[in-house]
């Protein structure tokens, strides 16, 4: 069995607008040091697999984005959706394009949304989950961040009993998505529940047959994509199906059911590792470093008697300055200035929503 990983890179946003747009949507930001969100991801992907066997599904508006910041990928390499339908299908679209190239294939699905530290353990951990599909296929493994708080916004896996010769896994027991505050903390307490980390590994043609049995429509139009893939048909047919597949996250279209499938076995690896979803101005804020009041910024602030403000700018050369603002996100681009209480920034994807076409 050869191992192969695709980075899911398709996501717009928006909840990081007005910098993450259309043309340039989150992960190809340089927020990071400098760095985009993807290109930490595919970084992480050194030793542990070949550069040929590196995937990237995303949208096939940032193909031309992508092979420019990441020339590495070559465009065999990069499967570009039509539309966004959601991770069963950018991963059933992986799975069937892997199992025409190889039929044993074992694939780590991993995201460009992550900051993940150390990457060794990060590396570790994919290794351990390859290991345990290649050795029993039926296997479909997810990856639980160790909580470190009673989150809302995130889904928890619980791990059942250990699996023999695999240290660090378990079977996962049960899937609950984004609980309520009471029973987050409980589940923090109980100390057998992780976050569910939207990183899996998979043999492709496994997972194709557990989709042909939970969602039989979805797995329908990716045989007929697979069919037409290395003919002169695969962008027309990709762009009559695609579109037209059930938009679900592989959460509920596949791992819920399975978890109570006997056909399958559904394993669950703990990573201890630090660990930021940046899918928000909050969350991103929480990677950069905060000064003696709680204040964080990327570029130059000047603050007085200001606490807990987090400011922003693509231009290094230009200061944010405040006086006496508490609890407030500050995101400054060329052609917006977005200014919006810490405590409202779900609504910052609202807000991308309503600007008109020319800041989108």
């Amino acid at each position: 069995m050869a191992r192969y990983a695709m980075i899911m890179a398709g996501g717009a946003g928006t909840r990081l607008w007005p910098m993450s747009r259309r043309a340039r949507p989150k992960q190809l930001l340089p927020l990071m040091g400098g760095r985009s969100l993807l290109e930490m991801a595919a970084d992480r992907l050194e030793g542990l697999l070949p550069p040929e066997r590196r995937l990237i599904c995303t949208a096939e508006a940032f193909r031309g984005a992508i092979r420019r910041a990441l020339p590495q990928f070559a465009d065999e390499q990069i499967l570009g959706e039509p539309a966004g339908r959601n991770t069963v299908n950018a991963i059933g679209l992986t799975a069937a394009v892997l199992r025409r190239r190889d039929e044993d294939a074992v694939f780590a699905v991993l995201t460009a949304d992550h900051v993940i530290e150390p990457p060794e353990e990060f590396r570790r951990k994919a290794d351990l989950g390859f290991a345990l599909v290649e050795d029993d296929a039926r296997r479909l493994v997810t990856f639980a961040i160790t909580p470190t708080y009673p989150a809302t916004g995130y889904g928890y896996v619980e791990r059942g009993a250990a699996i023999p010769g695999f240290d660090g896994a378990w079977v996962a027991s049960h899937f609950e998505e984004k609980p309520d505050e009471a029973t987050a903390r409980r589940y923090l307490e109980a100390g057998t529940f992780g976050w569910n980390s939207g990183m899996f590994v998979y043999q492709a043609r496994q997972f194709l047959e557990a989709l042909s049995w939970y969602k039989p429509g979805c797995h329908a139009g990716l045989a007929r994509i697979a069919e037409a893939w290395d003919t002169d048909r695969r962008g027309s047919v990709l762009g009559e199906v695609y579109p037209g597949l059930e938009a679900i996250s592989v959460d509920y279209a596949v791992m819920e059911p399975a978890a109570s499938d006997e056909r399958l076995a559904v394993c669950c690896v703990p990573m201890a590792v630090s660990w930021t979803d940046v899918g928000s101005w909050p969350t991103y804020g929480a990677t950069l470093e905060a000064d003696a009041a709680g204040c964080r910024t990327n570029a130059r602030a000047l603050h007085l008697g200001s606490s807990n403000v987090l400011a922003v700018s693509d231009d290094p050369g230009h200061v944010i300055a405040t006086v006496g603002c508490r609890d407030l996100i500050i995101v400054r681009t060329g052609d917006v200035t977005m200014v919006c209480p810490a405590s409202e920034a779900q609504r910052v994807r609202d807000l991308a929503e309503r600007a008109g076409e020319s800041l989108r």
